[in-house]
């Protein structure tokens, strides 16, 4: 979400809150301070963890799972698998944070007394049935965590040992699809079960029940759903899977996620599932929610600008930013900037992105349309840059051998869709994305993707311009959205700059 860019009204903010694959968000506030966590999936490191002062500017602190012992994601584990919905509270003096490992170590639990690390080492929850873990503490410290289905079960955070039988609580509207991410608050004289259901897809939504004690019995708002588009012609989409936090002046606000189709029929989102912001007002002791527009009114609190992720890395420091991201883990000795100084390098493991291991340093797409260059030194093997989805969904432009070459996987389809000759030397390489305005048809896509080269003198050489919907949810399926970035193919490929340019707002 960002100011209006009047200095002197400053009175609309813009969604989402923080724009690209940043979905499922949980939240948590610790005095004037904010903190904010989503899934990470296949990626390494796992679980992104935003701060903000006002609920409005975000600026990611680190990650929660940033070492191989606390993020095992085995090289055959799917895209889409991995990590999913985490819960992030603060409750006596630390951070707690819970989560699904879904390719191979069930639920885990991690804590921190600073949320930007470190984090501990997991604690197993063998007794934790099913995904989108909760945590809540009642009066006399039991702490609860709350699954999708909606079970629950009696914990110690500490252990990770379970009490007591699992007991289903409340499954939201009468045959409703995937009653999931629950949260459990008490609020007032209740204690309130937000939960999503309708699936993460167009159906998504938000509903609610509340009941005099953690483990119900629990009765449902009468106006459930509180909040969904569905069956809308809304810009807003799939919205669904919220938080809720009290802002700083103790009005009542609703993190959630969305996303923004583009194109005709269906509507195509390729930025993943976003995070974004609406107010929520209490009435007769139910949540109403407010309208979740692309543009709202500014809260009526003092702004706090954070740090925005800077366009250019120049690859100088020994540690990457936060912001990078790998396929499933990152071993030093395939990514790093110590073997070459000022240079990233990337040593090949999988051939090509059609394989789980190839070698890969990217960021999230989070604009509409951008523009991806980076300078690029193939002396010792083959590479480039990338839009990913996933395995079976990505568009290349790679050097080697003195050949820029554009390649496209779609489904089963794998071609060299272009190429051309390129000079001996290091070679700047981009990709343009550009939003597509006016539609010429129903199968117009979302934007198109243009992979192509600079000359020495600055040239720019197009070589290929691809239609977007197909590096897109609704194509590829799954729960992710685009990461652009660079990779390896063969050898060692060095990178000596990156850049990412919004060309939009």
């Amino acid at each position: 979400m960002r100011v209006s860019s009047n200095p002197e009204q400053r009175s609309t903010v813009r969604n989402p809150v923080i724009p690209g694959f940043y979905p499922d968000p949980s939240v948590c506030r610790v005095g004037e301070d904010y903190y904010l966590v989503c899934s990470s999936f296949e990626y390494f490191p796992g679980v992104p963890v935003f701060h903000s002062r006002d609920l409005v500017h975000w600026t990611q602190i680190g990650n929660v799972l940033d070492r191989p012992e606390q993020l095992r994601l085995p090289l055959d584990s799917p895209s889409s698998g991995g990590i999913y919905a985490p819960t992030l509270r603060h409750h006596d003096g630390r951070f707690w944070l819970i989560v699904t490992n879904v390719s191979g170590d069930g639920n885990l639990l991690f804590t921190a007394t600073d949320p930007a690390g470190p984090w501990s080492d997991p604690v197993r929850l063998p007794g934790v049935q099913g995904i989108d873990p909760d945590l809540a503490w009642d009066e006399d410290g039991t702490c609860w965590c709350t699954t999708a289905g909606v079970g629950q079960i009696r914990i110690d955070p500490y252990t990770g040992e379970t009490s007591g039988p699992s007991r289903r609580l409340w499954s939201g509207a009468p045959g409703a699809k995937a009653p999931e991410a629950p949260h459990l608050y008490r609020i007032g004289d209740y204690w309130y079960l937000l939960i999503a259901e309708g699936g993460t897809e167009r159906c998504h939504g938000v509903s609610i029940a509340r009941g005099r004690t953690p483990t119900g019995p629990f009765e449902p708002c009468p106006d459930n759903p509180v909040l969904t588009h569905r069956g809308t012609d809304h810009p807003i989409q799939n919205t669904g899977h919220a938080d809720l936090v009290q802002g700083p002046d103790g009005s009542w606000w609703m993190v959630l996620l969305g996303v923004r189709p583009g194109g005709g029929t269906p509507g195509w989102h390729v930025l993943g599932r976003e995070t974004f912001l609406v107010p929520v007002d209490w009435v007769d002791g139910w949540p109403v929610v407010g309208e979740l527009s692309a543009s709202m009114p500014a809260p009526p609190w003092p702004l706090v600008p954070g740090v925005a992720v800077p366009d250019r890395d120049d690859f100088d420091l020994n540690e990457l930013a936060p912001h990078w991201i790998s396929l499933r883990h990152r071993p030093p000795e395939a990514c790093g900037t110590k073997e070459r100084p000022g240079w990233l390098t990337l040593r090949a493991r999988g051939g090509s992105l059609d394989e789980t291991d190839v070698t890969f340093l990217g960021r999230r797409q989070q604009h509409g349309s951008c523009r991806v260059r980076a300078l690029v030194d193939v002396a010792d093997g083959r590479g480039g840059l990338a839009v990913r989805l996933d395995e079976q969904h990505h568009y290349d432009v790679e050097v080697s051998s003195g050949e820029v070459r554009v390649l496209a996987r779609i489904g089963p389809l794998s071609t060299v869709v272009a190429s051309r000759p390129a000079a001996p030397g290091p070679l700047v390489l981009r990709i343009e994305v550009a939003a597509v305005r006016e539609l010429t048809d129903a199968r117009t896509g979302p934007d198109t993707v243009t992979l192509g080269m600079e000359e020495p003198d600055g040239t720019v050489v197009e070589l290929a311009s691809l239609d977007g919907k197909y590096l897109s949810t609704e194509v590829a399926g799954g729960f992710t959205g685009r990461v652009i970035g660079m990779f390896a193919g063969d050898g060692a490929v060095h990178f000596d700059w990156f850049t990412y340019e919004p060309v939009d707002g």
